[in-house]
């Protein structure tokens, strides 16, 4: 797919003061099944242990290319990141998630045999800080579909768990600063007018809802900036759109686990339209009062 020592996939993970969630996530990476990626790690001006951690990673991987400056946000650092990159397919991490092993196998196949798909995600997970297991929304599946959730402002590819084809990212001109913090949904749908988007049926990805989350110190600005860039959408498409990303929960389970997944969805407007775009909600392994909560969103 690539020319000599030119990597296939170039994983694009910033970090800013990850704490506790960094090693693991970094680890899921070093760990995938396929192992023909770099993975180009920006640490964003970190004030905790972050860089000491990555440097240690780095030291024992060369496939790591670690840069370290001072703070200039999260969208200045996914377009330095994307930049660099000499994959001719991006894969988006976070510092907080975990990928699962067979992540990166299933992705690649997928858009090779998919040349009409410019991005690609997955199922995933949410957990919790502690790792425990909060929900598994079915992903979203087919073009269609998910165009139609992310023009409603409904997230149907979860960012950390998308690849995407690096020319078509740098043909629409990559992150626009001026959308965050829905700098990924407005990606979406600037790509999904150059090409397909889809999901994979398989959960590829464990995605943390964490108090320190950027959806939850900012869920009313991002909500605010999902509207936004959904209307923007609107008009290149000359459509006449509607916006579902904000509803209310109704039901406050009893028990604290139930409560804190809840709890943590309405919080978390990322999550919480993530779980919206499902095609079906049930899942047989949620207590039942976060199964009848989820199905309130």
């Amino acid at each position: 797919m690539s020319g000599a020592n030119v990597p296939s996939v170039s994983v694009l993970l910033p970090v800013f003061n990850a704490g506790r969630y960094l090693r693991p996530a970094v680890q899921s990476i070093l760990d995938q099944r396929f192992r023909d990626f770099e993975l180009i790690v920006i640490d964003d001006g970190s004030t905790d242990e972050s860089l000491a951690e990555l440097q240690r990673f780095a030291a024992a991987d060369d496939r790591i290319r670690l840069r370290s400056r001072e703070n200039l946000g999260l969208v200045a650092t996914l377009n330095e990141l994307l930049a660099l990159a000499r994959g001719e397919l991006i894969a988006r991490m976070d510092a907080d998630d975990i990928a699962l092993p067979h992540r990166f196998d299933l992705q690649v196949d997928y858009l090779l045999g998919h040349p009409d798909v410019v991005c690609l995600g997955g199922g995933i997970e949410l957990m919790d800080e502690a790792d425990r297991r909060l929900h598994r929304p079915p992903p979203v599946r087919g073009d269609d579909a998910v165009q139609r959730e992310a023009l409603q402002g409904r997230i149907p590819i979860c960012h950390p768990s998308a690849m995407y084809r690096t020319e078509a990212a740098r043909r629409v001109g990559g992150y626009r600063a001026e959308t965050y913090p829905a700098e990924d949904l407005d990606l979406w749908l600037r790509l999904g007018e150059v090409g397909r988007l889809d999901n994979l049926g398989a959960c590829v990805l464990r995605y943390r809802i964490h108090p320190d989350s950027i959806s939850v110190q900012q869920s009313r600005h991002q909500m605010r900036k999902m509207r936004t860039v959904c209307e923007d959408a609107w008009k290149r498409r000359n459509i006449t759109g509607e916006f579902h990303g904000s509803p209310a929960l109704a039901i406050a389970p009893d028990s604290l686990y139930c409560k804190y997944t809840v709890d943590g969805l309405r919080r978390h407007p990322t999550a919480r339209a993530i779980v919206l775009g499902s095609q079906s909600n049930d899942d047989p392994d949620l207590a039942p009062p976060v199964r009848d909560a989820v199905r309130e969103l």
